[in-house]
């Protein structure tokens, strides 16, 4: 593209143009603008930046906070993957927000329990928890405020409560059976009365309430040595004081019907709590067409939004149009190549050899780039290097809740940004923990038990996270950061985010509202991973006309509500005027940017 079209493009990022319809403005300030899947959440994000926090010190606050707001998203026993910009040293970083398989869980040990996959319910499935690590690891060496400061809102929407809305509450009477029947646990915290909560009533989780307590008293009496000296006092009480005990005893003392069919009790030891810290590590970058995108390493599925970069750099998709079956064809096949290098060569770096620096390669996408065929939908799994296959295609198991995620975002005055993606711990998949008020994960789900493949389960090691923030510079300056929620479909939408403001210069806002697709050709990450073929999602709003021409270039279309898939939040920081602009999907009722 001409530079002076790049150019006209660039402008128009910010600004919407004449006739252009958004559901909500793009947000704009100059101090600092918070994004967020709960308008509250980012309201305690906001009003951190204005009492003089960074951009770490509100998204902490906003992490801690969504776990209260969204427990059918995330709690503090899931996991929080975020990466980091610092203005001061120009460095992007990220947090390994992703806990490991317990020392006990092998695939011996699932062997002998005649377990072909590791169910995606109950207590097995728990890996250790990384939320509260995540945080406090981010606030100690990124932050400036104690775990109080942050944490005090949170403890008060616990505590207090907050209005029940419309999501929450069908999530709750979706699941209010199980509740009632299996986990009693859950119905003393999430059914108070012995009914689901109504719209608008205020919602009290005071067993959550004392863990936030707990935690800063715990700050509080290390405190007079020094700020990092009490988040450490903090972190210490979660994972080796009196919340790590309660939470092995429930663990190891209790069993719960799963998927499996039979009733399974955790695999999580004091031990796999004690020795866990959250990571700072490098992340993975590409550019396009001038940026540089920036995400979490291949113990997430984060580098497949690098891929499909690389291969689609290769043509010019503004002349394709927007939305045209000729468009949504090629984003699609690209989506199919980078998936199944996923998963042929993707798992935690720290167990697998991942050959990132081939993968990553411009000459390795134009290779790869030559097996799309522009009239045809690919039916086969290609990844890089070894014969295609068709993946094979199986039906999930209904009683399995996958969950769902949620995401944040900060940049501050000073343009430091964060782009974090909490998820797991939702209150569906399993029981609360007496006393604690919240459920453990179950992304251990996401490992194979075939020990060839390469998110394989080991103990100690990361299960392949479908958790991926995304921070976008350009020349060197903070540019963007965005995500959202969505399990294997997130680097998906998110990619049509960015190319939608990118190559096709639409407002944010715009790009967030704009229809979205998606495809399940690949083997699904969450239990019991199957694959549907030539799939092909697509919201009803891109037009039937447009869907018949993609149905005859063999794509298995399913059509999708006109506002279905994706929660997309970004924030966008100009370095030239200063002005920070952030956006928010209408989906899903609740999300919401803000900024000053």
């Amino acid at each position: 593209m001409a530079a002076e079209s790049r150019k006209d493009i660039l402008s128009t990022l910010v600004g919407p143009r004449a006739g252009d319809f958004t559901t909500r403005p793009v947000v704009m300030g100059t101090h600092g603008m918070v994004t967020s899947g709960h308008y509250l959440a980012s309201g305690i994000g906001l009003h951190i930046l204005e009492r003089g926090g960074n951009a770490v010190d509100a998204a902490a606050g906003m992490g801690f906070a969504l776990s209260v707001l969204e427990p059918h998203l995330y709690g503090i026993a899931g996991e929080a993957p975020l990466l980091i910009f610092l203005a001061d040293s120009r460095r992007v970083m990220s947090v390994s927000g992703q806990g490991p398989a317990p020392q006990r869980a092998t695939i011996e040990w699932f062997r002998r329990e005649k377990l072909a996959a590791i169910p995606g319910d109950g207590l097995l499935a728990a890996t250790v928890p990384d939320a509260v690590s995540t945080w406090i690891t981010a606030l100690m060496h990124f932050g400036t405020m104690r775990l109080s400061d942050v944490m005090e809102p949170s403890l008060e929407l616990a505590e207090r409560g907050f209005p029940m809305y419309g999501v929450l509450h069908f999530a709750i009477q979706r699941n209010a059976q199980r509740f009632q029947e299996e986990w009693p646990t859950s119905a003393e915290t999430y059914l108070p009365d012995g009914r689901v909560p109504a719209y608008g009533e205020l919602f009290v989780q005071n067993a959550l309430a004392g863990v936030f307590r707990r935690l800063m008293e715990a700050e509080h009496r290390e405190a007079r040595r020094g700020r990092r000296e009490g988040l450490q006092a903090a972190h210490d009480l979660f994972y080796r004081g009196e919340i790590a005990e309660r939470i092995v005893t429930f663990a190891q003392g209790s069993s719960f019907p799963d998927a499996s069919g039979d009733r399974h009790g955790g695999l999580l030891s004091k031990e796999d709590l004690s020795r866990y810290a959250a990571r700072i590590e490098e992340p993975v970058t590409a550019t396009y067409r001038g940026y540089d995108v920036y995400k979490c390493g291949p113990w997430t599925q984060g580098p497949v939004f690098l891929e499909q970069l690389n291969l689609l750099e290769g043509f010019d998709l503004a002349s394709l149009g927007h939305n045209s079956p000729q468009y949504i064809h090629l984003v699609t096949e690209a989506a199919k190549l980078a998936f199944a290098d996923r998963e042929q060569y993707y798992g935690d770096p720290d167990f697998v050899a991942v050959p990132l620096d081939v993968l990553l390669s411009k000459e390795y996408a134009a290779e790869r780039r030559k097996l799309i065929d522009h009239e045809r939908a690919s039916m086969e799994l290609r990844p890089g290097n070894v014969p295609p296959h068709r993946p094979e295609a199986k039906k999930g198991n209904p009683k399995v809740y996958t969950g769902d995620t949620t995401h944040l975002d900060a940049v501050d005055r000073w343009g430091n940004m964060v782009a974090a993606t909490p998820s797991g711990g939702w209150f569906a998949s399993s029981p609360v923990i007496p006393g604690l008020g919240f459920p453990l994960g179950t992304r251990l789900q996401i490992f194979h038990l075939d020990p060839a493949h390469p998110n394989a389960l080991h103990p100690g090691k990361r299960p392949r996270t479908t958790l991926t923030p995304s921070v976008v510079l350009k020349d060197g300056n903070p540019f963007m950061v965005f995500g959202t929620p969505g399990g294997d479909q997130q680097d998906q939408w998110t990619l049509q985010f960015f190319l939608n403001c990118v190559d096709f210069g639409m407002n944010m806002q715009a790009a967030a509202d704009a229809p979205i697709f998606h495809s399940a050709h690949f083997p699904s990450s969450f239990y019991p991973h199957g694959a549907h073929p030539g799939s092909l999602v697509i919201e009803a709003r891109v037009g039937e006309s447009t869907i018949s021409s993609l149905r005859g270039m063999g794509h298995q279309v399913q059509v999708a509500g006109e506002w279905s898939n994706g929660r997309v939040l970004g924030i966008r920081f100009n370095m030239e005027s200063g002005v920070i602009s952030g956006v928010a999907s209408p989906r899903m009722e609740t999300g919401y940017a803000m900024g000053w």
